[in-house]
This record gives structure tokens, C-alpha cells and sequence, in this order.
């Protein structure tokens, strides 16, 4: 019968059933409906990343009417806040790079969606959009009528289930069976054992030694010949190119061996050569996921929240120990860690984080809240409906909206290398083999087999990332957290240091602090605490945690000027906490202290006055400092302390006072301006700016809840004496790298050399390639590990 394909999904037409549209052939009404909805929208460049790549929709009329269940649609959203909803959706048709490009220009295709994300390893595309425009269901009626039916299963959303790809370790299975039966059929091959019956029943052996090595040529080898096949039709040369053609060549020349009985082949070495492949494939998988579940573990924040305990008092607990039921404190510009119920009367949420929205969404008793909202205003209480999700954080943290633009510099340098290299590789593999076809046929395929998959540049490509992901585990070890690997190389080019001052430097666990002025009264000093308890700067900390405990009174009209103070009506009074200037009282320049004001009503009371605590290790980490980075400190608070901080830090250390946030943003701007790469180490709150505009932004973080994804790292307080040991292993990170690439290009010019002269056998070579990737996982490792010691003995 006659069959032609289809221009969309690339199957077969029967010819009596073909459709033409456009002067494109189809099979069914589907394809055509797809294909008429990617011209409407401009959108037929689809096809020029791969011909015929899409799948060919299915007729499911009425097979999601359950998703006009709220309750149902409920469970499958990762978030859902007035108009916003955001959802994961699994595709398994995602394939390729056309795939990818089509799903994430749905917003082209359907009104009410905002964006969309493929993530290409998990086949999930995560979809933003507007409820009230575009529901749920229309939107899997669209990824199913072009091809990407999503898969939906309840269970899987409720146990977290996944489906496991097991693929691979089939095919090492049947390599391994193919290359151990072949291997022990050849032995009268290898001694050349002259036998009656072995001689009489050689054909018989060498062609059960070919239908043995059917299976692992056919199935096993199957991901290379597809991945060569996609890389040469998309225009671009990856590696599986040399290594597939070096599997073809050697299966025909052994194929050819046996018809015209020239000899057994070479088909011992072509299982071993694919089960040694498959074999470094598993273990560099398995490396990686091993990195993978250390990173995602230590990823999460290493900050508290305030959990409210039976006996109403407040306990400050790690966040990755909230449990469902708890009842949670949540202050003013704190991040909402987890799912919950709100038990306060109302409460202002920002969601920018998790929508780009800016504008805050207001909340009432017994609303929903969702984890990734950032409190604006009074303190609130809310009751926990899931215990946090470690992932979810990480994904708000590496969200692209605040991500810096960097080069990569050893990604470059990888990508460059492997650009050439096929190519290269090939080129020599083919001028070898033409050297020797004129001297040994034998010797000939062999040199060009060997060729192709010896010079494999996987170690290369390793290097970075493994060295990487291996001082991220180190660091995340400890309690200094990156956002990513690409922080690591920010890090070693580091060369002006600016601290802030006020809770990053003094402590807010030890202070000595005295009050001057009006006597409070117990009630005074209640209203006073209760307007503290909703601030998160370092000062409103300390003093809510001197003041004695109280009653708590009703919060209102909650206000927090960013470098002056905070206020609010508490029990019908106005109270008033910050700076001299916030609360109108003006002083004389003779007496410079870190103090805070108080103001009830009308009235000024006085100041408590703080005589910070330096942290720990302050005045050595500065001494280590100052050999090789330029120190600045930055505060908001007055000179007081400038003498006493003089004495402490090295000579020279630049110290600039009574700067406001835009001033310390500026400041930084200044200095790269002038070439600077700059580290901004500051609290997260009042240094947002300067952190975002740093080269690298470190946020100290001690025991509360603040958030600041503008930040690139996030250091707990006690280990910030560390501050230099961390930079040195950043740099030591580099040069680990340095000498991984070249101990993997050393590997690949020995190698070449010795399969260029035909001393290399193709099986040997299949046994290096996977050792290589071994060694420099290895060398990587142990240097990065060997370094960490090291620096920690001399920090």
C-alpha cells in the first residue's frame, strides 16, 4: 500500500485516509488542526528545529471534565492567589529542542497565560496564569490538541510518587550478558586451540557469537546512533557522532569477517566497548545524582521562624522543623516558609517573589497563605498546613528575576573545546586510517576505532561541574550557602570587601544596652515591646529581646521606614521607635551613640542606648582580610562608635557613616565604577540594594526569618569568621579546575598517541574512556576536599 508521512507527527499515511492542507500532507485531523494553529500564530518555525517532531493529538473529548472540580484543581496547583495560578504539568512527549521552544511559547497561543518553563531532564512544564481568564482545563485541552497531552494522576501529586527511567540499566544489562558470553565463546579464538570439534564447529560458535552481539548492537548502542543521528540533523556535532560511527564501522567489519570467513570479528570488543560506555555513562549519572540529593538537601535557608507554643511563649526554631499544625509568628518583611491558614484578623502579602506582581494582596482570618509571600506590616500568627518545602525555597531563591548576568568563564571554555573537538576528532580518525589501510587492513580499522573512542572528551566536560558541585557540598556543609555554582567563581575574583555595621559586625545576641530618660511605666514598656515584636531589624531584635516579657496588645496601622524606625497604633496609641530624626527630636553632634528613641503620642520618653558586641573573631578576620582585599564598612547608625572600631580593625579600613540604603547602593556602584569587583556582606534587609547591585552579595543571617533573593549566598552568623577561609577555597576551586582540564586534555593526547600508532586496542580504549571520567571525578574530589582541609588549618 502506498504510505507516505505526515508533515506534523512523521508517521505513515494510508493514502485513502491522507489530508492536504496548504500543500502539507497529514494524517488525520489532528496534525492539521495543529499545524493550522502554529500558522495562525506565526509559529511555524517549529518545524525547522526538527522535521515532523510533534505527536499526533489524541481525541480526549470529555477525559478532563474532572478539572471543573475546584477541589480537584486545588491539589494540583503549586499556587493559587487571587488571578495568579501556578502549575506543574508532567509531558512525557517532550523530546526535543522543538519541544521545549513550542511549550514555552504557550503565552503565544492562549490568552491568560504568562509564562512558561520546560524543565527538559524532569519533562515537566511549569505554567503561570490568570484563573479568570484561562482555566485549567483549557489549558490541558491545548497541550493535548498540539501534541503535548500532559499526564495527571492525583496520587502521584499526593504521595510524590515518580516515575523512574530504568532504561539504562537495561541496556547495561543486556551489554553485560552479550559481552560475558561472547567473551567465553572466543576463547578458542584467543589460543588458537586446534581441536577436531572446535574446527568443525567454528562457523557455528562465530555466527551464535554474532546473533549474541545482535542485542547489545541493536538495543544497547541504540541511545548513541539516536543521539548522533539528532546532533548531525540539527546541524550540530556532539560527541556520540565519533563513537556511534566507531560502533557502526566495527560491526561491519566484524559482520564482513564472518560471511567471507576472514576471521571472528571484532564483536568481543564491540560488546565490551558498549558495556564499558554504558558503564562511565551509569557512574557519571549516578555522581551527579549524588551531587544532585547533597545540594538539594543543604539547600535549604538557614534561618528560623518564630513558632508559638502551647503556653503562648515564642520559640525561634530551624525552618526545616515546622510541622503541620504549628502555629507560626510572622513579622514584617518576613517570608512565609510554608502553606497555612491565617489566624490573625488581616494581613498585607507580597508575592513578587513567586509572581513578579508587586502589588500587595490583602488577606483576612481564615484565609489560605502561601509559602514564597512576604509579610508587609504588623506581625501576623498563621497555622501551618504543610511543613516546608525544601525545593520550592531553593526554586523561589534561583528564580530568574534575580539572577545576575555573569560569564561562566570554564563553561565557555568547555563548550568551546567540545565545539571543535568532533570534528578535529574526526579528521584525524580518518587521515590515520588512511595512513594504515596502505600498510595493515587489520591494524587500520582498529587505529580508527580506537581513535573515536579514546579521545572522548566527557572528563573534560566534568571538570567544572563536579568540581563545583563538590565545593558547594563542602560549603553548604558549613552553613554558607550559594545560590549556585557560577557564586563560586564570582567569589575568587573578589577584591573589595564592604561590610555593613549594625547586625553584621555587632551581634544582636549580646549588647549592652542602658536606657536615658522619662521614666517608662509598665504599660509604656508593653506598647513599646508589642511594636518590636513585628520588626525584623537587628536593633528591634535586640531590644524586644532586653525588654521584659508582657501582655500582647492589639497592633495597627503597622509602619516600617526602611533606615528610620517603625510605628503603629497599639491599644489606641500611636508608638513611636527609631532614629532622633523619625521621632522629631533633635541632637546636639557632642554625644554619638547607637541609640534607638522612643515616642508614645505626643510624648518624647528618652533612648535606650547600645553599647554593641563585636562578633566573634571580628579583629583577626580583618587582619586576614586586609592582606589581600581592599575593607570598607558601611553603616546608617552616627560615628559614635568609629573610635572604638579604629582600634579594632586593621589600619586603613575605610569607615563611612550615616548612610541610608540608596546611599550604600550608590557606594557600591562607585566602586565598580572604578573597577572594583565588589562583596557586599550585610544583613538582608536594610542592604537589599547593595546586595542586588554587588558582584557578590552575602546576607548574614542570625536566627530570623528574612529573605532576600537579591542576595547570592546566605552565611549563618556563628560562622562568620570563616568569611576568609571561604574565599580562599574559592579560589582553590579554580585553580582545581585549572589542573583537572589539564590532566583530562594530558589524557586524551596519551591516549590519541598510542591509538594514532596502533598500539591501542578499541577494547582498551573503551576501558580508559569510563576510567578517565573516574579519575578526574576523583582527582576533583579529592583536591577539592584536600584544599578545604587545608585552608581551614591556616584560616
Amino acid at each position: 500500500m502506498d504510505t507516505q508521512n505526515c508533515f506534523h507527527c512523521g508517521l505513515d499515511i494510508v493514502k485513502q485516509e491522507e489530508i492536504v492542507f496548504d500543500a502539507k500532507k497529514f494524517c488525520c485531523n489532528g496534525c492539521k488542526t495543529v499545524y493550522e494553529i502554529f500558522s495562525l500564530n506565526d509559529l511555524v518555525c517549529y518545524y525547522d528545529f526538527e522535521k515532523s517532531p510533534g505527536a499526533t493529538p489524541q481525541e480526549i473529548k470529555g477525559k478532563y471534565d474532572f478539572l471543573d472540580n475546584e477541589t480537584i484543581v486545588s491539589k494540583l496547583l503549586e499556587f493559587q492567589e487571587d488571578t495568579t495560578a501556578i502549575v506543574s504539568l508532567s509531558i512525557p512527549h517532550i523530546h526535543c529542542s522543538s519541544c521545549i521552544w513550542i511549550l514555552e511559547n504557550l503565552q503565544r497561543l492562549q490568552n491568560g497565560i504568562s509564562t512558561s518553563q520546560v524543565n527538559f531532564p524532569e519533562k515537566k512544564v511549569r505554567i503561570t496564569y490568570n484563573s479568570e481568564t484561562v482555566s485549567l482545563k483549557e489549558i490541558v485541552y491545548l497541550l493535548s490538541s498540539i501534541g503535548y497531552e500532559p499526564y495527571i494522576s492525583l496520587e502521584n501529586y499526593e504521595t510524590g510518587k515518580t516515575n523512574i527511567d530504568r532504561s539504562l540499566t537495561y541496556k547495561l544489562g543486556v551489554a553485560f550478558f552479550c559481552f560475558g558470553n561472547i567473551m567465553l565463546l572466543s576463547f578458542p579464538e584467543y589460543f588458537e586451540v586446534k581441536e577436531f570439534w572446535l574446527d568443525n564447529y567454528k562457523p557455528f560458535f562465530r555466527w551464535l557469537i554474532f546473533a549474541l552481539a545482535l542485542p547489545s548492537f541493536i538495543y544497547s548502542g541504540s541511545g548513541y546512533y539516536v543521539s548522533a543521528y539528532k546532533s548531525m540533523k540539527s546541524g550540530m556535532l556532539n560527541i556520540d557522532i565519533p563513537i556511534a560511527l566507531g560502533i557502526i564501522i566495527m560491526f561491519i567489519r566484524s559482520t564482513v569477517d564472518i560471511v567471507f570467513d576472514y576471521g571472528s570479528g571484532f564483536f568481543d570488543s564491540l560488546t565490551g566497548l558498549i558495556f564499558f560506555m554504558l558503564l562511565g555513562k551509569m557512574f557519571q549519572i549516578k555522581t551527579y545524582s549524588f551531587l544532585s540529593f547533597e545540594r538539594d538537601f543543604k539547600s535549604y535557608f538557614p534561618i528560623a521562624i518564630t513558632r508559638i507554643n502551647s503556653d503562648t511563649s515564642e520559640e525561634s526554631i530551624p525552618v526545616y522543623d515546622v510541622e503541620k499544625g504549628n502555629r507560626l509568628l510572622i513579622r514584617n518583611q518576613e517570608l512565609i516558609p510554608v502553606d497555612g491558614i491565617l489566624i490573625s484578623e488581616k494581613a498585607s502579602v507580597d508575592y513578587s517573589f513567586v509572581t513578579g506582581e508587586a502589588i500587595p494582596i490583602t488577606k483576612k482570618s481564615g484565609d489560605k497563605i502561601f509559602a514564597g509571600g512576604k509579610l508587609i506590616g504588623k506581625v501576623i500568627e498563621m497555622e501551618v498546613l504543610h511543613s516546608v518545602s525544601q525545593s520550592y525555597l531553593t526554586q523561589l531563591w534561583s528564580n530568574d528575576v534575580f539572577q545576575k548576568k555573569v560569564e561562566q568563564k570554564h563553561k565557555s571554555i568547555t563548550d568551546t573545546i567540545s565545539r571543535y573537538f568532533t570534528p578535529i576528532l574526526l579528521l584525524i580518525a580518518f587521515v590515520s586510517f588512511g595512513y594504515w589501510i596502505f600498510i595493515d587492513t587489520n591494524t587500520a580499522f582498529n587505529v580508527f576505532t580506537a581513535i573515536l573512542i579514546v579521545a572522548c572528551p566527557c572528563a573534560l566536560a566534568l571538570t567544572a561541574p563536579f568540581t563545583m558541585g563538590n565545593v558547594l557540598r563542602i560549603l553548604g556543609k558549613q552553613k554558607f550557602y550559594l545560590k549556585n555554582a557560577l557564586v563560586i567563581e564570582q567569589l575568587a575574583k573578589v577584591d573589595t570587601i564592604v561590610f555593613d555595621k549594625t547586625g553584621t559586625i555587632t551581634t544582636n545576641k549580646k549588647s549592652n544596652i542602658s536606657y536615658e530618660g522619662k521614666t517608662l511605666t509598665d504599660e509604656n514598656v508593653i506598647l513599646v515591646k508589642n511594636l518590636l515584636r513585628a520588626s525584623n531589624h537587628p536593633l528591634s531584635r535586640m531590644l524586644y529581646d532586653f525588654l521584659l516579657e508582657g501582655r500582647k496588645a492589639q497592633t495597627a496601622d503597622f509602619k516600617e521606614i526602611t533606615g528610620q524606625g517603625i510605628q503603629a497604633l497599639i491599644d489606641g496609641n500611636e508608638v513611636k521607635v527609631g532614629s532622633a530624626f523619625f521621632v522629631g527630636k533633635k541632637e546636639g553632634n557632642t554625644i554619638l551613640q547607637t541609640a534607638v528613641h522612643i515616642q508614645i503620642g505626643e510624648v518624647y520618653y528618652g533612648k535606650y542606648v547600645f553599647n554593641n558586641q563585636y562578633r566573634e573573631g571580628l579583629e583577626v578576620l580583618f587582619k586576614s582580610l586586609k592582606e589581600n582585599y581592599q575593607i570598607k564598612v558601611l553603616s546608617g547608625d552616627n560615628e559614635g562608635e568609629r573610635a572604638s572600631l579604629e582600634k579594632l580593625l586593621p589600619e586603613g579600613t575605610e569607615l563611612i557613616f550615616d548612610q541610608k540604603p540608596e546611599q550604600k547602593l550608590e557606594f557600591i556602584k562607585k566602586l565598580q565604577e572604578e573597577g572594583k569587583n565588589v562583596m557586599m556582606v550585610g544583613d538582608g534587609l536594610n542592604d537589599a540594594g547593595a546586595l542586588a547591585q554587588s558582584n557578590v552579595g552575602i546576607s548574614i543571617s542570625e536566627n530570623v526569618n528574612v529573605f532576600s533573593p537579591a542576595c547570592d549566598a546566605i552565611l549563618e552568623a556563628n560562622e562568620f569568621q570563616k568569611l576568609n577561609y571561604f574565599l580562599k577555597l574559592s579560589k582553590k576551586a579554580i585553580t582545581t579546575i585549572k589542573m583537572s582540564f589539564v590532566l583530562s586534555l594530558l589524557y586524551n593526547v596519551v591516549g590519541l598517541s598510542f591509538a594514532i600508532t596502533g598500539n591501542l586496542k578499541p577494547l582498551v580504549a573503551a576501558i580508559i574512556m569510563p576510567l578517565s571520567t573516574i579519575t578526574i571525578v576523583s582527582f576533583v574530589t579529592v583536591m577539592s576536599n584536600y584544599y578545604a582541609r587545608k585552608n581551614k588549618n591556616c584560616n
